[in-house]
């Protein structure tokens, strides 16, 4: 994978943390994307996976906590 194909992925699931009708579904859905591309980039560059996941967790749930349901809604999440 590109860094170019990386950072196009990145850019997609960033946009895509803030699901969910509630400020604690957008935050948990974000949490759990970003744990995964955090996880993901700290293999790619060849980090650390788990303290990748840890940032990319934390910064997630800030991103999908901060938004307002009229930001960005797709709809119910799946565990509703």
């Amino acid at each position: 994978m590109t860094k170019t194909q990386f950072t196009a992925m990145l850019v997609a699931i960033t946009l895509l943390s803030a699901c969910g009708n509630t400020t604690s579904d957008r935050a948990l859905s974000g949490a759990g994307i970003g744990a995964g591309v955090g996880a993901v980039g700290g293999a790619l560059v060849g980090g650390n996976v788990a303290g990748g996941a840890l940032i990319g967790g934390a910064v997630g749930a800030a991103a999908g906590g901060l938004t307002d349901k009229s930001d960005i809604n797709l709809g119910k999440p799946i565990w509703r």
